[in-house]
């Protein structure tokens, strides 16, 4: 074998092991590059009770009961499927019904999703993408909604007198 065969095998070698590496880091990330999940997916997925995941949707209008000592539950829907929820602490300002929800928590053993984290939307027109996609799959988004930024391009003009 020549010198340059040893070196092109030994490059082929090497991009062989990169590139089976790559592929083995990927699959075993591919259920937690999710960055949550809607009612309908924990469904479909069989997420066993007792693993951590975010579940994220809409609070179904009417769902929300509040308890004593901060308890509060409600459900979070996707338009097919619903998943209630139960959190003990302070709820974000701007949480209500009929709102994108993402929280963070554990299934328990009678299908009541726990939460420990409940995060809600930030302003009047932010959704997660996710979220997002999902309802417009499912029909329920609304088309009203607007922006009220300017569409630009984020480009600055700066003019100078030279003296």
């Amino acid at each position: 074998m020549t010198r340059k065969q040893r070196r092109l095998v030994l490059i082929g070698g090497a991009l062989g092991v990169l590139a089976i590496a790559a592929a083995l880091v990927l699959s075993a990330l591919r259920d937690s590059i999710v960055f949550f999940s809607t009612p309908s997916m924990v469904a479909e997925k069989n997420i066993q009770p007792g693993q951590r995941f975010r579940l994220g949707g809409l609070v179904q209008s009417g769902s929300v009961k509040r308890g004593e000592k901060l308890q509060v539950t409600f459900v979070v829907t996707d338009g097919n499927r619903d998943l209630p929820v139960a959190f003990t602490g302070i709820l974000p300002d701007l949480f209500r019904e009929g709102q994108g929800v993402v929280s963070e928590g554990t299934l328990d053993t009678a299908g009541i999703f726990r939460a420990d984290t409940v995060l809600a939307k930030h302003d009047e027109t932010y959704m997660p993408k996710e979220v997002a996609d999902a309802l417009k799959k499912q029909g329920h988004w609304k088309t009203e909604a607007t922006s009220s930024a300017p569409a630009t391009d984020g480009a600055q003009t700066v003019d100078r007198k030279v003296q």
